[in-house]
């Protein structure tokens, strides 16, 4: 089942445990907008170039969209689609004023020059400038985008409606970035797992932890974990997977991979199949890379008592039934993964306002935040007596359906 038929799937069956009529669940479903552009460039060379811009907007009806922008040369519509109504659910759990959105550029950005990039970046800015806005759609960093391609945005955009540091976030600090925004995510992992295991009585303290993905949400949540006294005993990225059974030294490997750009030759671990990563003995798995890596063929030898989904859609929904029947507990990915989105918000007010926090500030209200947003999960799990991500799910669609009558939108 692909990212959008699993999402639909958990929608609809939290519509039905609301008792939201069809009508208005088909109208939360369909998104708000779905734009495509053309975006055609001189290269270095002198020769054109043409390239297809696109932004799905899914909801509005709780505030601006919010959600990346990817460059990619394998852009499929309906993961867009599917990740869009995602960040919708994303923010409606965390409580931020956001609905959801997703976009990008049909390319791949290691074919094109710097230069390049940033005319490839200016052009589709000028093709959809009128489509965001502060108070419309902001967008974000996303795969193959970075602060630098929002720094871009944000001066094409000021040029059509002046200086406006909030039509982006993930921007670089000297252009009204947040402080904390680098590390938000795996912080948020972090405060996200710290609420799960307390419910057990647990602490991160004295836990196993496998990280499958050691990019920055795998690296952040890796290096917060070991603080906290977690021992990371497995992770691995796309040049391999390692494993110490006595616990990784995470700052080492951190600097391990800065100089090799990966895990793979670190000396003070042994190498193990990537392909076996899911599988290690541990108390908490946590999936930091791609989407449907747990499915209905690997999930019954997952030896975790706690899945932590640090990206998007990492268990299938047969998965899902079949870890549930094992015994194991499931923090879903539209509250675990929502720290980036959190602080996205932090770094939009502080914008607005014209008035900057200090880092302190910001992993502050983000412990808030995730805290909460994991007590309000609780509380829907009680009220229909349901599993962790139906219960995220349904307090979220929840809140967007409640937001949707209020404004009067349910015909």
């Amino acid at each position: 089942m692909n990212a959008l038929a699993a999402t639909n799937r958990n929608f609809r069956l939290a519509s039905k445990v609301l008792g939201i009529d069809s009508k208005l669940a088909k109208s939360l479903l369909i998104p708000f907008r779905e734009v495509k552009v053309e975006c055609t460039i001189p290269k270095d060379d002198g020769s054109l170039a043409t390239f297809v811009g696109f932004r799905v907007q899914h909801d509005n009806s709780r505030g601006p969209m919010k959600g990346g922008i990817r460059y990619h040369p394998q852009v499929e519509t309906d993961e867009v689609n599917a990740l869009a109504q995602l960040m919708t659910w994303k923010a409606a759990v965390a409580n931020i004023p956001y609905g959801g959105a997703k976009g990008g550029i049909g390319c791949d950005p290691s074919e094109l020059t710097v230069s390049e990039l940033e005319r490839l970046t200016r052009v589709f800015t000028q093709k959809i400038h009128d489509l965001i806005g502060i108070q419309i759609d902001v967008p974000a960093p996303d795969m193959g985008t970075g602060p630098q391609t929002m720094a871009w945005i944000l001066d094409e955009y000021s040029k059509f409606h002046g200086h406006s540091p909030a039509i982006v976030t993930g921007k670089p600090i000297d252009l009204g970035g947040s402080l904390g925004r680098e590390a938000a995510t795996g912080r948020g992992v972090l405060f996200a797992t710290e609420a799960l295991l307390n419910e057990y009585g647990k602490s991160v303290s004295g836990q196993r932890f496998v990280i499958q993905g050691f990019g920055n949400v795998g690296s952040w949540a890796a290096k917060l974990i070991s603080e906290k006294g977690g021992k990371v005993v497995a992770v691995s990225d796309i040049t391999g997977a390692i494993k110490n059974s006595q616990g990784l030294d995470i700052p080492s490997l951190l600097k391990h991979c800065k100089e090799h750009r990966g895990v793979r030759g670190f000396q003070g671990a042994e190498t193990i199949d990537p392909q076996s990563i899911l599988l290690q003995d541990c108390d908490v798995l946590i999936p930091a890379a791609l989407g449907g890596v747990i499915n209905k063929e690997n999930a019954k030898e997952i030896k975790a008592k706690f899945v932590v989904e640090a990206a998007n859609h990492p268990t299938d929904p047969e998965a899902d039934e079949i870890l549930k029947k094992k015994g194991v507990v499931i923090l879903p990915d539209i509250l675990a993964n929502s720290g980036g989105v959190t602080v996205s918000y932090f770094e939009w007010v502080q914008n607005i306002q014209g008035f900057m926090w200090d880092e302190e500030k910001v992993n502050k209200e983000l412990k808030t935040y995730m805290s909460r947003g994991f007590k309000d999960v609780k509380e829907m799990c009680k009220s229909h007596d349901c599993d962790l991500r139906m219960g995220a799910f349904t307090l979220a669609v929840n809140r967007v359906a409640r937001a949707t009558l209020l404004r009067g939108w349910e015909a």
